[in-house]
């Protein structure tokens, strides 16, 4: 009987210890879960805060230079005021549209996942895939406004495309500057795309 009691705590201590370390492994692959969930929302805040600066560096930018102008040589150059805004170039304006589309669904998603407490899968896939797409918008948006900008700091011989930056500098650097800060913004979501991909493949 003795033995059999002694057996009987021993299968109990250890049945126990099975369900501490069940209970010990949980406890930390939720708190892994819970700061993976944090460093996302930062991420995305981030991303945010890129595409917004981006958009409102290159909403905001133009220069107004005086340019001398020779319509025939016979007659004396004309000095003509001529100003650059970013909406004069497609590229531009799709650069644009591109960062506000990704700051405005940036900023959605974060309301959408802090209400929703991340408890629905549907929406998890659903956010994957836009921000896949944020991804791609951006990088293309950013692809368009450099090939742009390349012209407008070293012309086009063969076009016959003379460069502008030479005289509109502060134009062409506050571009650069939004360029800059799309990239940020594009790198982020990506950041936000592997890391959901790395975590769903974990979990799975």
């Amino acid at each position: 009987m003795e033995s059999e009691n002694k057996g009987s705590k021993i299968m109990g201590g250890n049945g126990m210890d099975g369900v501490e370390n069940r209970g010990g492994q949980v406890g930390k692959q939720q708190g892994r879960g819970r700061s993976g969930s944090c460093v996302l929302l930062v991420v995305r805040v981030l991303g945010l805060v890129f595409t917004l600066v981006a958009a409102i560096l290159l909403g905001v930018d133009k220069q107004t230079k005086v340019v001398p102008i020779q319509l025939l040589p016979t007659l004396p150059r004309l000095d003509v005021p001529v100003t650059a805004r970013w909406h004069h170039s497609s590229a531009f304006v799709y650069f644009e549209v591109a960062n506000i589309m990704a700051c405005s669904y940036a900023s959605l998603s974060l309301v959408l996942i802090v209400t929703s407490g991340g408890a629905s899968h549907i929406l998890k896939s659903m956010i994957i895939i836009l921000d896949a797409v944020m991804v791609a918008l951006l990088f293309s948006g950013i692809g368009a406004a450099a090939a742009v900008g390349l012209i407008g700091y070293q012309g086009n011989s063969h076009l016959q495309w003379g460069k502008v930056c030479n005289v509109f500098g502060k134009f062409c650097n506050q571009g650069v500057a939004a360029a800059a800060f799309s990239l940020l913004g594009s790198l982020a979501f990506l950041l936000i795309v592997v890391f959901s991909a790395l975590r769903a493949q974990g979990k799975s």
